[in-house]
């Protein structure tokens, strides 16, 4: 038999890549992460996941959102410009991402995980070269190899970025002063997060989409709601407008869009990611082909068209979480050394971490209706509850989507403060194929805004018997 230097060699350190290492170190094989930025945890930890939603905390805490209800008896420094504030915010994100690595670099020492600087280039299908950036090329071959690269936010030819007043979604997470206003292209997560962050800071933002909804997959209902808070943001919304050209003017930015000419003092650009395969040279691979976006094709266990190389992560396309990245990491060890044989399907939790935040599981209302399934919904709204009045939550909503024969959940849609962490409920009930009667018989701590489910199933159940 070949003898390989490990049995697996994943290139990449984000999550995808650092969980499918820590599920092969678990099992005692030989490990090892190829990384060529000279920090691990790849995007979710250095310049996307983390750092926006450490920096959106602080954004939230700032806003007026944060001080209603209740808190709007706590004494808040009106002293503290958001310039001043921004930097302070920056100071702290930064601490956290280095405590994660520091965390992160821990966990692959104790497992004995071998962690290769450089950037990785496939020889042949056993094989990949690495290129330190102040060093030797050195030469690596495995028994199975993970790709795990991950992605980078789009960058058309036609948009003159410099990461100063034209910027991409990484650029945006380090301006050291806040413009007075911004321009944002898209409608999708990041540019609604991004957007709503950024609005609670002061700046004025306006958002330019092609597209005739913001989140044009999510239920009409929810993304109103969001949309009304935008209102309250004072975001000016522009849709189906296509974005023609931008230039910058010295310190502005101009865009011009097939409806109107728009000015800023800046320009975010947010309109989707690309897969990082370039300087992989798949070419060495003869049999694996990306597809039409640039991404690579795997099938269920995330194996490549090479049956030892599987792809992880943003690379393998949507959903493009760090969560399923994981979750992906460990089924591709998993299969390729047989550790478990069974592939139990899993509902995804969707989070959108705008002000406020969205989270759904399950289907869509529209979803439901093309494929002609009769179902009923329900809503728990948060200011019914006496922890939404405590907090002062006036627009959250909980609404659940049930079918009207079984009564058996199908989808769960949420807004409004902590919908990140409150639909883990649904998403359970989802995977054991709950019904409203079960959601409906449980007891909830009071005063919380759990209790929205309660209400919801109550909804449903009166629904179901009409």
């Amino acid at each position: 038999m070949q003898k390989f230097d490990y049995d697996v060699l994943i290139i990449g350190s984000g999550p995808g890549g650092c969980e499918a290492a820590f599920t092969a170190a678990q099992a005692g094989k030989k490990t090892a992460i190829i990384e060529r930025k000279p920090h691990l945890g790849g995007v979710s930890l250095q310049t996307g996941t983390i750092p926006s939603k450490a920096l959106r905390e602080a954004a939230y805490l700032r806003s007026r959102f944060a001080a209603k209800g209740m808190r709007s008896a706590a004494f808040r420094d009106p002293s503290v410009n958001n310039h001043v504030f921004l930097t302070e915010a920056i100071q702290t994100k930064n601490t956290i991402v280095e405590k994660q690595e520091s965390m992160l670099l821990s966990e692959l020492m104790k497992y004995g995980i071998s962690i290769i600087p450089g950037e990785a280039n496939f020889a042949d299908e056993h094989t990949v070269k690495v290129y330190p950036e102040n060093g030797k090329e050195t030469v690596i071959s495995a028994e199975y190899i993970i790709l795990a690269t991950g992605s980078r936010p789009r960058r058309p030819a036609e948009i003159p970025f410099d990461k100063e007043v034209i910027l991409d979604s990484t650029s945006l997470l380090k301006i050291q002063r806040l413009p007075e206003s911004m321009i944002v292209i898209g409608g999708g997560v990041i540019a609604c997060e991004l957007a709503t962050m950024f609005a609670m800071l002061g700046v004025k933002i306006r958002i330019i989409d092609s597209h005739s909804q913001l989140l044009a997959y999510l239920d009409e209902d929810i993304i109103r709601n969001l949309m009304n808070h935008m209102e309250d943001m004072d975001i000016k919304i522009h849709l189906s407008e296509n974005l023609i050209s931008v230039r910058r003017n010295g310190n502005t930015v101009t865009a011009v869009t097939d409806k109107e000419t728009y000015e800023s003092a800046a320009l975010l650009h947010a309109m989707g990611r690309q897969p990082n395969t370039e300087k992989l040279n798949l070419s060495a691979l003869k049999d694996i082909v990306l597809d039409n976006y640039g991404y690579i094709p795997v099938n269920e266990n995330f194996q490549t068209a090479v049956p030892h190389i599987y792809t992880v992560g943003d690379l393998a396309g949507k959903p493009s979480l760090a969560a399923t990245a994981m979750k992906q990491g460990r089924h591709a060890v998993s299969h390729a050394f047989q550790l478990s044989t069974a592939h139990q399907k899993i509902q995804v939790p969707m989070a959108i971490y705008t002000i406020p935040e969205l989270s759904y599981a399950g289907s869509t209302e529209k979803e439901l209706q093309d494929k002609n399934i009769n179902y009923v919904s329900g809503t728990g709204e948060y200011s019914r509850t006496a922890r939404g009045q405590i907090i002062g939550s006036n627009r959250g909503m909980l609404k659940m989507l049930a079918d009207k024969k079984s009564k058996k959940i199908l989808g769960i849609h949420i807004i409004g403060e902590n919908a990140s962490e409150l639909i883990h409920t649904g998403l359970i009930a989802l995977h054991f194929e709950s019904t409203v009667q079960d959601l409906a018989g449980m007891i909830y701590n009071y005063p919380t805004l759990a209790e929205c489910y309660r209400t919801a199933a109550l909804e449903c159940m009166r629904k179901c018997e009409q």
